[in-house]
């Protein structure tokens, strides 16, 4: 602890032999062995609380954890898929609640879709004129522009 050797604690004694006396180095001795007995006690005392807080600290943690894994296991325990499945099933089936409460207050049913009107074929993009080309370009086909909900629109006249 302290290093010291035979050598040093013999020049030591020799000193307290002759600074003490010789009728009262044991008492001296008995005394320092009481002192050293007490800071003995209060280091080993201190080094309990400090290793009983540090093992009362670890059980916190591990009870913490353990806690945390209970949890776990209940809602694995309570785990049903068929449940889950069905209640996802559920709700991506069922419209938004935004869409049903348009569809109570309207007063008439939404229109019928109609099928989309023949459009005659997309002519190819007119090609650029170049310095080497002398042709002119084409017009392009004129479109179908009936209206879709239009009586007549399907009718040759």
């Amino acid at each position: 602890m302290f290093d010291i050797g035979w050598s040093e604690l013999l020049l030591i004694g020799i000193v307290a032999l002759i600074a003490i006396g010789p009728k009262e180095l044991p008492g001296a001795l008995r005394t320092l062995g009481q002192w050293m007995a007490k800071v003995r006690r209060m280091a080993s005392e201190f080094q309990n609380q400090f290793h009983e807080a540090m093992r009362e600290a670890e059980l916190a943690d591990l009870k913490k954890e353990v806690d945390e894994m209970a949890t776990k296991a209940q809602s694995y325990a309570h785990f049903d898929p068929i449940d889950d499945i069905r209640k996802d099933i559920e709700k991506a089936a069922s419209p938004p609640p935004d869409l049903d409460t348009l569809t109570d207050t309207a007063a008439s049913p939404p229109p019928a879709a109609a099928p989309p009107a023949a459009t005659a074929p997309e002519s190819p993009p007119a090609a650029t004129e170049t310095p080497s080309s002398a042709a002119p370009a084409e017009p392009a086909a004129p479109q179908n522009t009936a209206p879709v909900n239009a009586p007549d629109a399907g009718r040759a006249a």
